[in-house]
């Protein structure tokens, strides 16, 4: 009976693991090979090295692939294609319309505001300064009247 103690904890921990680690990726597996076996002729795919391109032909264990604006052909494996990214089903399945949006309006420029000294002396710099912000606004009240 003490034996059978001991080794709860170890068989505990191997239904654990198997719980937690195993049954899920083995799930995981099964749906990647599915969705590989459904891969058909004009899918849009992507390879397990980044490779973009659309199904132009399938065999019993690869692929032909047509890839670029050249349209360059190759043949690669099954198991190196990652994810299907477009199948011909999405594009003829009807698309949920979204309303027109109305055109906003483009939001002003803000311009940034002067601080002023509380002193009465101007520097160069100052009046500079404030015969810039006063074209400026010559400038934003001419292109509000058009």
């Amino acid at each position: 009976m003490g034996s059978l103690y001991q080794l709860l904890p170890l068989v505990l921990l191997i239904l654990i693991m198997y719980f937690l680690l195993i049954r899920p990726q083995k799930k995981k597996e099964k749906a990647v090979n599915e969705m590989r076996s459904n891969i058909k002729v004009g899918d849009e795919i992507i390879t397990i090295g980044g490779i973009c391109g659309k199904v132009v032909k399938v065999k019993e264990e690869t692929l032909v692939i047509q890839v670029g604006a050249e349209k360059l052909k190759f043949e690669m494996m099954k198991w190196s294609v990652s994810k299907v990214v477009n199948s011909d089903e999405s594009k003829t399945s009807p698309k949920k319309a979204r309303p027109v949006e109305e055109a906003e309006e483009a939001p002003k420029k803000a311009l940034p505001k002067r601080l002023k000294k509380d002193s009465g002396e101007q520097t160069d710099t100052d009046s500079h300064v404030s015969e810039e912000s006063s074209q400026e606004s010559a400038v934003v009240e001419e292109s509000e009247e058009k």
